[in-house]
């Protein structure tokens, strides 16, 4: 009899951006999977056509009033009752804190709770202390199970998380991201073209440090506008509190200082055309952009934050500068434009991090370890052991 694994992420793109190999590699190993998301991209039918079930989660992701939020935690009780699954993996922090505790009182066996970052509550912490007593309450219940196994992305999480004092040590891991293919991004050569392109590859969304570039590269522009151009690729999120709205990304297009090409679904070839990778991010788990442009082998600038200085040695394979800071991310970008031999340098570099920490093979195999409880023990202190 095949083992059930239910998978519950934010919203259905993300599974399929983020998660779709672990699924795939768990149907190959004879695992049932079930996807649990919010049906933002209208992503149900194809997944079930990826030989999977596939419940729309009744919530949206930026939605945060309890009572409403009650129907998500009943839905998944729901779920858990109808699938009796072996193992359930939450990703994000809704659904790690309201599936905690479904399958805490579903009796769920064996629990893997991934928290990818601890997104825009924890940036601005401060003007959301109503919402951080609740979830701190929600983790207390939800958390206090001897079955649950919690994955985290960075040094700075893990210690986040260590201390709340919920969990016993030998309940959290430590897998940096949810890896790259480094067949699908393999290295290549920076391209020869007449402009260096700098490329910013994220959603549009503020907290993102989208801003920041851009008025970074307004005060580069007047110097190199016939040497380089500055790029944000990545498309309008509705869903989310920080988001950009669309008519100013159109405004800063139609100026020329910044192109904003939207959002594309062929990432190897878009990141193999830039020169140099920027993320300005607030905060991150570990970016999956920026592991792609390591594994691409492009030098990358960003912000000295949690889950992004994960990715970068500063001086080996790119720049950490202060976070909110245009004018030193300004500085960093015109470093990398003006010196090739320090961008070819930084880019082999990346691609070696890529293939030492990133690669998706290593994730995954991680990640069934802990489902299979076979993975080795991580000593707090002991980061870099995997």
């Amino acid at each position: 009899m095949s083992k059930k694994l239910v998978i519950v992420v934010s919203v259905d793109w993300f599974f399929l951006s983020h998660r779709l190999p672990l699924a795939e590699e768990a149907i190959k190993k004879g695992y049932e999977v079930v996807v649990v998301a919010v049906e933002e991209g209208r992503k149900g039918d194809y997944i079930r056509s990826l030989g999977m079930e596939f419940y729309p989660l009744p919530t949206t992701r930026s939605g945060m009033n309890p009572f409403r939020e009650l129907r998500v935690l009943l839905y998944l009780m729901w779920v858990y009752l109808r699938e009796r699954p072996d193992i359930v993996h939450h990703v994000a922090v809704k659904p790690v804190t309201y599936g905690s505790i479904a399958a805490k009182l579903m009796g769920v066996k064996r629990i893997v709770n991934a928290l990818s970052g601890m997104g825009f509550l924890f940036i601005n912490a401060n003007k959301n202390k109503l919402i951080h007593r609740f979830l701190r309450f929600c983790f207390k219940f939800g958390f206090s199970n001897p079955n649950i196994h919690f994955i985290l992305q960075n040094e700075d999480d893990f210690q986040m998380v260590n201390e709340l004092g919920i969990l016993k040590p030998k309940q959290l891991y430590m897998i940096k991201g949810s890896g790259v293919n480094l067949s699908k991004f393999p290295f290549t050569k920076e391209p020869e073209t007449e402009k260096i392109r700098v490329l910013v590859p994220a959603r549009m969304l503020w907290d993102k440090g989208v801003g920041e570039f851009v008025r970074a590269a307004e005060q580069l522009y007047p110097k190199y506008k016939n040497q380089v151009e500055f790029v944000l690729c990545g498309g309008f999120d509705d869903g989310y509190k920080l988001r950009i709205e669309q008519e100013e990304l159109q405004m800063w297009h139609d100026q020329g200082k910044v192109n904003w090409i939207g959002y594309q679904d062929n990432m190897p070839e878009v990141l193999a055309q830039a020169h140099i990778i920027v993320l300005p991010s607030y905060r991150e788990g570990l970016p999956k952009s920026l592991i792609e442009a390591c594994s691409i082998g492009r030098p990358i600038i960003t912000t000295d934050v949690p889950g992004c200085r994960a990715v970068v040695d500063d001086g080996v394979n790119g720049f950490l500068v202060p976070c909110r800071n245009r004018q030193l991310l300004a500085e960093a970008i015109e470093k990398l434009i003006v010196d090739k031999a320090l961008r070819l340098k930084m880019g082999a570099a990346a691609r070696k991090k890529a293939e030492h920490l990133f690669s998706l093979k290593q994730v995954v195999d991680q990640t069934f370890f802990i489902y299979e409880e076979q993975y080795p023990q991580l000593k707090f202190a002991s980061f870099n052991a995997i």
